[in-house]
């Protein structure tokens, strides 16, 4: 029966955002707020518990073939679900104070929740089946998020992030039913669960299914070419939701393409084929790209909307090389720029909520206004620029490591090129970091002799503001001071 608190992080969750949809006592903010906290933090509790639990298994509908609804808490669940309740939670602690200034904020809440339970779903998922359909409904109850104002934008970019997605999904399931026809279980295996004996013969049009399965699933953690839906939905979206949409809910495209390659289809299967090149390429173009448009982007939540299509994709570039270095640095960007990232979206929406500055040309003198909430993005920047000892410094070691000490750099060809490229590419996307993200605690801190300090008024002077984002900045920071529990964690995941 121990394996019954498996559904405590999903169903709290989710019955807890319909209550606050439905229930008419919960309609008003004194009783909304701590429901949502009380609830938050018990999904948190169950999260962390379950982490220190051995390995687990919940099967709960089964047909006696391969379809089959079942949870599981291996090291990927427990890495995922730990970073995803935490920083909900903080974040939710943040929003109350932030959608003062917005309506509705039953249905957010609701939603808020209901996402945060799915979320934990896809991350307890046992096999492709269970993956899949939670995937798809976490993206159809996160669409809300995105479209909450109902303004002629907000719905525009709900829909525009519905379509994407709704296309990854296809591609995703095309590439799926490969995997369904070659394997004799879907349950996910470390090493990959395709039979070499049902696929002989049919690699070719295999690797075509693979291919699409990971460029669908790539839309989620927006690579390109599938990464129009992210700049459109970020800005629109409430700062919180898209804090998390950044740096949660992209990163349940990365669980479900570590979830294929690694323990679907097999590494083996890709390493040295023209999928695994060709995903190379494709991170590699996004992470360039992503970080131009984010240093010709004015307005602030939108650069940070460009600033993230570019950072998940050195996650993306990581795993891609399929080493044990890379993997590693790709799983520790996985939680670094979590915490960078809520931070810079939530520093944002400070901006626009006390200052109600929206554009980078706008923040002039702002720092002296606003000391913490400038400190703290400093901070965050100078973590996803990859400045020693922050912790994203870290993170793209291993991923440059990884890529040079691949094999591709002693065999020649387009693998050596790209083993070799990647490193350079890391190398000029933090120089466009800098030039993206440090101009506005420049201009924060320093506006000039001619500016009037003494007419300054004093913003920072809400803790329910400041508190959740020096959180994320200090965590950001922290976290490469004292990495050696996690990088063990990490290297001794099976995949």
């Amino acid at each position: 029966m121990n394996e019954l608190i498996l559904l405590i992080p999903i169903l709290l969750p989710v019955l807890a955002g319909l209550f606050a949809g439905l229930l008419p006592a919960l309609r008003r903010d004194r009783a909304l707020y701590p429901f949502v906290t009380i609830v938050l933090a018990i999904n948190a509790a169950a999260v962390l518990l379950i982490a220190f639990l051995p390995e687990l298994r919940l099967g709960i509908l089964a047909d006696g073939t391969k379809f089959s609804i079942a949870f599981r808490n291996d090291d990927i669940s427990r890495l995922f679900s730990v970073i995803s309740a935490l920083a909900w939670l903080i974040t939710a602690v943040y929003s109350y104070r932030y959608m003062k200034h917005e309506d509705a904020h039953p249905r957010f809440y609701a939603f808020y929740l209901i996402v945060i339970g799915l979320i934990q779903a896809l991350d307890y998922a046992s096999n492709l089946i269970t993956m899949y359909l939670c995937y798809e409904f976490m993206t159809l109850c996160s669409v809300p998020l995105v479209l909450h104002s109902l303004s002629k934008e907000a719905i525009s970019a709900g829909l525009k992030y519905l379509f994407y997605s709704i296309a990854g999904a296809f591609m995703a399931l095309f590439g799926f039913f490969f995997i369904f026809s070659y394997s004799n279980t879907l349950e996910f295996m470390p090493g990959g669960v395709v039979d070499s004996t049902l696929l002989a013969g049919h690699e070719p049009v295999f690797l075509v299914g693979i291919f699409f399965a990971l460029l669908g699933l790539c839309t989620k953690a927006g690579m390109f070419p599938m990464h129009g839906w992210l700049p459109t939905a970020h800005p629109i979206a409430p700062a919180p939701a898209s804090a998390q949409l950044s740096a949660v809910i992209t990163k349940a495209g990365v669980l479900c393409v570590i979830r294929t390659v690694f323990f679907a289809v097999g590494a083996e299967r890709l390493a040295g084929t023209w999928v695994q090149y060709a995903w190379m390429i494709l991170a590699l173009i996004t992470i360039f790209m992503g970080s131009m448009m984010a240093y010709r982007e004015h307005g602030i939540k939108k650069r940070l909307a460009y600033s993230t299509v570019s950072q998940v994709s050195y996650i993306l570039l990581g795993l891609s090389f399929l080493t044990p270095t890379a993997i590693t640095g790709a799983l520790l960007h996985v939680v670094f720029h979590m915490a960078a990232k809520s931070a810079l979206f939530l520093c944002a929406g400070s901006m626009i909520v006390k200052a109600g500055k929206t554009r980078t040309d706008e923040v002039r003198g702002l720092g002296i206004s606003m000391p913490v909430t400038f400190w703290c993005w400093t901070l965050a920047a100078l973590t996803l620029i990859g400045i020693p000892p922050t912790s994203a410094f870290l993170s793209k070691w291993y991923i440059a490591t990884g890529a040079l000490s691949s094999t591709g750099v002693a065999t020649g060809g387009i693998s050596a090129v790209l083993s070799w490229l990647a490193p350079v590419i890391l190398l000029v996307s933090a120089l466009l970091t800098a030039g993206y993200l440090l101009p506005l605690s420049v201009n924060g801190f320093f506006p000039g002799r001619d500016f009037k300090r003494e007419s300054v008024p004093h913003l920072d002077t809400e803790r329910a503001f400041t508190l959740p984002v020096c959180i994320f900045a200090a965590v950001a920071v922290l976290l490469g001071l004292y990495a050696a529990p996690l990088i063990h964690f990490i290297t001794q995941i099976s995949l």
